[in-house]
């Protein structure tokens, strides 16, 4: 078995989440059995149990404070429309979480421990826009919020009296605005939720800045609730007392974006900090206001937890060695059986200046002298960053004898909010700008074979894709797309309420009232510029870039009788089956190798 299947194969296991008040009780996901499922973990006794077993796999789900049972989210081979079910911890049967809610998109999810039993379970459809409803005592449930623009459950306090909501009223999908209600009500008698504290950063300034919800403090009465704010040019949190308004900024001067929770007794604060694609963590003592370096090596972590014993653990891999679980202890947390994943070559930065400003990419090369045949995998979000993180798919491409290298355009995130805000209205181009002034670095510094320069991404990348090969057809020898946004018109249509929003925001309204911006950033609009052979993969099921719009770019590639091919499966915005997903890599390889001779 070659090494890069190996990688996708090799089992694999997520950061264990615990229960906050039975913390040996644990949930993680893993891949052991081909498909990524969630995993039940009793740390006292070390017993693991599978919790679900579905075609396309499951990987949302959450412990109830008390760790008696699992909720997991239900839908549809992979189309995230869907209801939350309950299981015991220990095994037995499925039920509905919450009767009498229907099925819907997913947003947010908290779980209560006092003694009310409360649930606040968020939704989102295009009939109802987004909902939260609030279940107490086994009763039905009861809307406390609902709006036609986006918003979800930020948190719940310890007590369960308290509920931060996350909410873009004012139609800006890219910053939201936060809302605490006090939900009232003695114990048989109606819900009587009433707004308490209110915050938007989008209002009295000429930028909108954004704001999110971190997680109330830990402690039985405590009204202080960590948020995330922009303020100063990047997010960094801060300490807002709902109950008498302070706002409380922390002396926390990293250079790059930092989120944090609570560590478990309310004294400190978990940091971590994302900066020039790596990431590090830090412990913030809220009394004294000073900082301590958590000790991890240098790479990407990619989530990271407090326990109660004041250790932290922590998901950590760098793109030469795979992901393990850790822990501040020095031991491996969580290590799934079985054949362990090979490793891949390091990352080199690369700095190119563009038209906003110097881009930041990431370089892997293959043994031997260049220049290479090359592959700029372009990631997706488009809010999200490449990292120094281990990834099966660009290893992949660099033991086929190609240099891969990964672009964090304008729109990315960890370089400040200017850079992430930056592609408004020209969507899709102004990442572009970026990705071209990326490879023309590539081929004169003879790294890249001009003529064997590959454009590929999935999602967001997939849609950036389309848009290159059509807007640059010189630039690209073959174009590899995976769930790519195709036709922007239709995808708006077809797609979850949720990223309707988004577009608005990026593109200042529906394609009904820009339109010409909407053909302006539409791959469909410059189909027929494409010279270079065309890879499609879609998801049947896909609420993200749904298949009809898909299918709209295809039959236009047809129609030109161009050279394409198109794969189709049965999941939505990608799969969580691995043979599906080494099959999907095959394909690209193999299409890769036909035309490029490579």
């Amino acid at each position: 078995m070659p090494d890069w299947e190996k990688r996708f194969r090799a089992p694999r296991v997520s950061l264990p989440e615990w229960a906050e008040d039975a913390p040996d009780r644990a949930l993680f996901v893993s891949n052991a059995t081909g498909t990524y499922e969630l995993y039940a973990w009793d740390r006292a006794t070390g017993t693991q149990r599978q919790v679900t077993d579905r075609p396309n796999g499951t990987t949302d789900g959450v412990l109830t404070p008390d760790g008696e049972a699992v909720w997991w989210f239900s839908d549809t081979d992979g189309d995230e429309f869907g209801v939350w079910m309950r299981q015991p911890f220990g095994g037995g049967e499925d039920v509905p979480a919450v009767p009498g809610l229907e099925p819907s998109y997913p947003a947010g999810l908290a779980i209560g421990r006092d003694a009310r039993s409360t649930a606040v379970v968020g939704r989102s459809t295009d009939e109802d826009g987004s909902t939260i409803h609030v279940v107490r005592d086994g009763a039905a449930p009861v809307v406390v919020y609902r709006h036609r623009e986006s918003a979800g459950v930020g948190d719940l306090s310890r007590d369960g009296t308290l509920l931060a909501i996350e909410h873009t009223e004012h139609g800006d999908a890219m910053h939201s605005a936060l809302r605490v209600l006090r939900l009232g009500g003695a114990p048989g008698e109606p819900l009587a939720p009433e707004t308490v504290a209110e915050l938007d950063d989008t209002r009295g300034g000429e930028e909108e800045l954004g704001l999110a919800v971190m997680g109330f403090a830990p402690v039985e009465g405590d009204t202080r609730l960590l948020i995330g704010h922009q303020r100063r040019g990047r997010w960094e949190p801060m300490v807002w007392d709902v109950a008498d308004g302070s706002q409380t900024e922390l002396a926390i001067e990293l250079p790059g974006d930092v989120s944090a929770e609570w560590y478990p007794d309310g004294s400190g604060l978990l940091v971590a900090h994302s900066f020039e694609a790596r990431s590090e963590l830090w412990r913030y003592d809220l009394a004294a206001g000073t900082l301590a370096r958590v000790d991890t090596p240098a790479g990407t972590v990619s989530g990271a937890t407090a326990r109660p014993d004041g250790t932290v653990e922590y998901l950590w891999s760098s793109a030469a060695v795979p992901p393990q679980v850790r822990s501040t202890t020095g031991d491996v947390v969580l290590d799934a059986p079985g054949m362990k994943a090979p490793g891949s070559v390091p990352v080199v930065d690369a700095w190119v200046d563009g038209p906003g400003g110097r881009v930041h990419a990431l370089v892997q090369r293959p043994e031997g002298e260049g220049p290479f045949p090359t592959v700029f995998e372009i990631h997706g979000g488009p809010t999200w960053h490449d990292s120094d993180a281990f990834a099966a798919g660009p290893a992949a491409w660099v033991d086929h004898g190609y240099a891969v290298v990964r672009v964090n355009y304008r729109g990315s995130t960890g370089y400040g909010r200017e850079w992430t805000d930056a592609l408004k209205h020209r969507v899709g181009l102004i990442e572009l700008e970026d990705i071209g002034a990326v490879r023309e670095w590539a081929v004169s510094s003879g790294l890249a074979d001009p003529r064997r320069v590959v454009l590929a991404g999935g999602s967001w990348g997939g849609y950036l894709t389309l848009l290159g090969l059509g807007t640059q057809p010189d630039a690209w020898a073959l174009g590899l797309a995976a769930v790519p946004v195709a036709d922007y018109v239709t995808a708006y249509h077809d797609e979850m309420e949720g990223l309707k929003a988004m577009d608005r925001t990026l593109l200042g309204g529906t394609p009904e009232e820009v339109p010409e911006r909407f053909a302006a950033s539409s791959p469909l609009t410059y189909v027929d510029a494409v010279t270079a052979p065309v890879y499609i993969s879609a998801g049947v099921n896909d609420p993200r870039c749904p298949i009809q719009q898909v299918e709209n770019y295809v039959d236009r590639l047809a129609a030109r009788d161009h050279a394409h091919e198109v794969y189709r499966y049965d999941a939505g915005h990608g799969s969580l089956v691995v043979e599906e997903r080494i099959k999907q890599v095959r394909l690209e390889l193999d299409f890769a190798a036909r035309y490029l001779g490579a």
